[in-house]
């Protein structure tokens, strides 16, 4: 008899032992029976162990499907550092399919692009360093420099993966790539079929695929020979799960590069402060198409000020297109005066405070500090703390109210729900069909518009005055994207609405944004990531008191741990979610050994544990 230590796929519980009369491979897919379940559950073999003191229960099936050592030891490393189960690490793979035979696949791709010089020195570096950023302005032409990195690789016989944000795989993308790679790419996202899933991963297997260009996931596929991975838009935060594990995939591609010694490139036009500090980067500004962008501001408290109007009419007039952009889908609620433009700050870690409306008092979620509602700015003591709210369902309503007589398209998650909406309205817009769209951060990913001559861009003081120490880098980092999609082709304007002209003026130009990372990093320095590691503690249960009491034992456990500091702790931003009530500790620590150690003593089924927290 052999006896096994395993997994149990997307499971909390700690491995079990399990028997079986012969012997199994390790990281083998395996079905088991758990006492007091009328079904099977799916789990891995994670490795052999002595005969126990205890009686065990046999295995009941061992399927084809297998883990190789790689995701095991990814997975491993997964579980300690997210604090998390193996069987929960496990979980976010596509496993391999021992039926499935490699195929001999030796096609050549000429890609016909021509670098020029700057780009190709650009690719260079990124030869060379092996593990880099690239640091391009918006139409710099990045993407000619990733295909032919990823072109040489697979002229290696080596496989690649090419990361974006889920909003991003554009069908303008997926078809600059199959022009290249024709049916040796696969796009690979949350909305495509179980049936095409099935394929992708036969064919990736098999080697037919070679290229696959997808999401988060696209990173845990059942890769044999991998050679390069490339993070597009890598400062884009939805590459961060919300969801157990909670892992960030874009830092998971630094270390499994580093570890298997891969080529990395991450690329962005606005890279985020951390991988501008850890990561050599080359500078790539200059552009293709030579574009002449007008700013303007507008600090009107109006959604749509009679400015805006006149100036979406005058773009629809002449035969161009208007992008009207929000910062969230949803009715956003944010405090803000109405003359300066200025949140209220915590005075102890300069974060905007949130509102709760209840207690009538604002509320830091970094400290706890509470004060109550102002009745004047402590800015400027003379303008009035508003409140304001507004969201893309409104817009539209507005816009149409003005222009009745003109197309006008919500581009958000609320209305596009799949991968065929999402092509009709691109399309559309791009063929003239609609003249106004109006979205979300959907609508700020490398989408080509080549007759937008008008960026709006509202609400993004909400941003800049959100309650995180990345506030200023993701408003700014945000509006330098959207205004990249007017005028790719010739002259645009992009006006933005704000009380906070001077911020935003400053570091607008592509070129200061070096300048505004340099200066963010040094307010960083001794508070805040990348200097330290953060996490955050949500506690949540349908019992109130109970939740409450638990979180303020571990704060008490916390307190007393001198290498880690309690930043916070209290209500969480939203308290009650799902009918359950919320609380939460904010960590931090530059000792990150201490830090997994202290998380790792948290013992409750009402905890969820958020390393390496944005928020």
């Amino acid at each position: 008899m052999f006896y096994y230590e395993v997994a149990l796929l997307k499971s909390p519980l700690n491995n079990l032992t399990f028997q079986n009369e012969e012997k199994i491979d390790i990281g083998s897919k395996v079905f088991i029976k758990l006492r007091n379940r009328k079904v099977l559950d799916e789990a891995v073999i994670i490795k052999e162990v002595e005969k126990p003191t205890f009686d065990c229960t046999n295995i009941s099936e061992i399927t084809n499907q297998f883990y190789d050592e790689k995701m095991l030891q990814i997975a491993s490393f997964i579980s300690t550092y997210y604090v998390c189960s193996i069987g929960e690490a496990l979980s976010v793979y596509n496993p391999f399919d021992k039926n499935i035979e490699k195929i001999s696949n030796e096609e050549k791709f000429d890609s016909k692009i021509v670098l020029s010089s700057l780009q190709q020195k650009a690719k260079e570096f990124l030869d060379e360093k092996k593990q880099a950023l690239l640091f391009a302005n918006t139409g710099a032409g990045k993407t000619e420099i990733y295909i032919k990195i990823i072109e040489e690789h697979l002229n290696q016989n080596r496989q690649a993966v090419l990361l974006m944000p889920e909003i991003s795989l554009t069908p303008q993308m997926q078809k600059r790539l199959e022009k290249v790679f024709g049916k040796s790419v696969a796009i690979w996202h949350s909305k495509i079929t179980k049936k095409k899933k099935i394929e992708i991963l036969k064919g990736l297997q098999e080697g037919t695929i070679r290229l696959i260009a997808g999401a988060r996931s696209a990173l845990f596929l059942p890769y044999f020979n991998l050679g390069v991975i490339v993070v597009d838009e890598e400062h884009d935060d939805s590459y961060k799960s919300d969801s157990k594990p909670r892992l960030n995939t874009k830092d998971l591609a630094i270390y499994i590069a580093k570890k298997y010694n891969l080529q990395l490139v991450l690329g962005s036009a606005t890279v985020s402060s951390s991988s501008f500090h850890k990561i050599p980067f080359f500078r790539l500004n200059e552009t293709f198409h030579k574009t002449k962008k007008v700013y303007s501001f507008d600090d009107s408290q109006s959604n749509l000020s009679s400015k805006i109007i006149e100036k979406i009419e005058k773009t629809i007039k002449d035969k161009n297109q208007v992008i009207v952009f929000l910062p969230t889908r949803a009715n956003f609620k944010y405090q803000i005066c109405t003359t300066c433009g200025k949140s209220v700050e915590c005075p102890f870690c300069s974060v905007s405070m949130s509102l709760h409306k209840n207690d009538l008092a604002l509320k830091c979620h970094y400290c706890g500090y509470t004060q109550k509602i102002p009745d004047s700015c402590p800015s400027c003591n003379s303008g009035i703390i508003h409140n304001l709210r507004v969201g893309t369902a409104q817009i539209e309503e507005e816009l149409k109210f003005h222009f009745p007589n003109i197309k006008i398209k919500r581009f958000d998650r609320d209305e596009i729900k799949t991968d065929n909406q999402l092509k009709t309205v691109l399309n559309e817009f791009n063929d003239g069909k609609i003249d106004i769209l109006v979205g979300t951060q959907m609508l700020s990913k490398g989408h080509d518009y080549h007759n937008v001559k008008l960026a709006v861009v509202l609400g993004i003081d909400s941003v800049l005055n959100m309650n995180s120490y990345k506030s200023r880098e993701k408003a700014l980092s945000l509006l330098i994207q959207i205004s990249g999609r007017s005028g790719r082709s010739g002259e645009g304007e992009v006006i933005i609405q704000t009380k906070n002209q001077e911020f935003f003026s400053h570091y607008l130009n592509e070129s200061n944004y070096e300048e505004f990372l340099k200066s963010e990093l040094e307010f960083r320095q001794d508070f805040y990531p990348p200097f330290l590691k953060m996490a955050k503690v949500i506690f949540s249960s349908s019992n109130g008191l109970k939740v409450k009491d638990e979180m303020e034992d571990y704060a008490k456990i916390f307190k007393d741990n001198k290498q880690i500091e309690v930043v916070g702790f209290g209500q969480s931003p939203i308290f009650k979610m799902a009918n359950k009530y919320r609380y939460e500790i904010l960590l931090r620590s530059n000792n990150i050994k201490a830090l997994l150690n202290a998380l790792h003593s948290i013992n409750s089924p009402n905890a969820t544990i958020d390393m390496d927290t944005i928020y």
